[in-house]
């Protein structure tokens, strides 16, 4: 194992703790099996090597493996995580779970048969910690770990450090807390670039390699991850980035499925299919109409693409209209909040109808509701029931 280890030593090296993701704190890191899910680039390898070297007083006891690693070309990760034990390791910390095979039998003998070991793993987005040929879902306890929050940007790139606030804090009391973060701050053309670079930590590598990196992403989630987790085959990958690529010249929008089926030669439970591997995989937003599920076989009621960074990669000059929407959605998604498609406005969430839009959008669409508020662009403090649009960045 002596190559494990020089791996994991040559990672731990660079990994400081200057910034950590606002997950760090929510995991009960406790727990016998815990589960990091993730788009590409959030940080989650991070996130695991930062609990590594700076919360584990034992770090004898403690190994970082990645599934992608050469080692497990002749090795199996149940045999890895047995001799380890037997050298005295008690926690195993797995990156790219979904990389391996037969990664959910495996991970069920770890549990059942190593009761002493602690195991917390990382995967991709797409997977389905629940699908896989053995059953978890009495074993693993599931985070998620979206892309940096505005909030979260802002701290990481050392322009603010302000604590996270509740959607009610934020309807209620959002001029004193814009009052609050205004006062040494201007947060509008932070913002600019937050929508158009800052989602992911790769940001602290450069805005001007972003974009080249981002969309080496968006392949790497298309042709390798959905690959290993769909079976995808060369010829269906291509199909699915058509798809993404048509979606991104129109979201946020309507779908109409059989038209998408005829643009792209796809049989309709094709193009709702790879719709919601493109939504799992971090890739696409959906919501629907209150009340209505959400199976792989139902038309969305819009479709929006998961974060405002990728409509500036997969889209020259996208909308600001589009971008304003697929923000607001964003965070309040990963906020852990349910969002629904209303008959009015654009969002509803908790009973509240929202509406994005300009410093002058008016209330005539949504004032007849009962409750209702305006996320407005473009303003650093709002009036009322006009919040600033950056504000709900905020949230996690």
């Amino acid at each position: 194992m002596e190559k494990l280890f020089e791996f994991q030593e040559t990672l731990l090296q660079a990994v400081d703790n200057t910034f950590r993701r606002f997950l760090h704190t929510q995991i009960n890191w406790n727990q016998r099996m815990i589960a990091i899910k993730g788009p590409r680039g959030a940080g989650k390898t991070t996130l695991l090597l930062q609990h590594f070297k700076f919360d584990c007083g034992m770090a004898e006891e403690v190994l970082y493996i990645s599934l992608d690693h050469h080692w497990f070309y002749n090795h199996s990760l149940y045999e890895t995580a047995l001799d380890w034990y037997k050298m005295g390791g008690k926690t195993l910390l797995i990156d790219e779970v979904h990389k391996y095979p037969r990664w959910s039998v495996e991970l069920k003998n770890i549990y059942d048969g190593i009761p002493q070991m602690t195991v917390v793993f990382t995967a991709s987005s797409a997977l389905d910690i629940y699908r896989g040929e053995a059953d978890l879902s009495r074993r693993v306890i599931t985070y998620n770990l979206p892309g940096l929050s505005f909030r979260e940007y802002l701290k990481f790139t050392g322009q603010l450090d302000f604590y996270p606030v509740t959607l009610d804090e934020i309807l209620n009391n959002h001029l004193s807390l814009t009052r609050n973060i205004v006062e040494d701050f201007r947060p509008l053309a932070a913002f600019r670039k937050y929508l158009e670079f800052g989602y992911l930590p790769i940001i602290s590598e450069g805005e001007d390699t972003y974009p080249i990196k981002l969309a080496r992403i968006i392949n790497t989630v298309v042709e390798n991850d959905l690959a290993y987790i769909e079976s995808y085959n060369t010829g269906t990958a291509i199909k699915v980035k058509n798809l993404l690529g048509v979606i991104a010249e129109s979201v946020p929008f309507k779908p109409n499925i059989a038209a998408l089926s005829r643009k792209l030669d796809l049989s309709r439970d094709r193009v709702y299919q790879y719709i919601y591997q493109l939504r799992n995989a971090g890739l696409l937003n959906t919501i629907s109409v209150p009340g209505k599920g959400i199976s792989t076989l139902q038309k969305p009621e819009k479709i929006f693409l998961e974060n405002t960074n990728l409509a500036y990669t997969l889209k020259k000059n996208p909308e600001i209209g589009n971008i304003r929407e697929t923000f607001l959605l964003n965070q309040l998604l990963n906020a852990g909040l349910e969002v629904y498609a209303p008959a009015e406005g654009d969002f509803l969430v908790n009973e509240l109808i929202l509406e994005a839009g300009g410093k002058t959008k008016s209330s005539r669409q949504v004032s007849h509701q009962k409750k209702w508020a305006i996320a407005a662009d473009n303003i650093e403090t709002g009036y009322d029931r006009k919040i600033p649009l950056w504000l709900f960045g905020f949230l996690y």
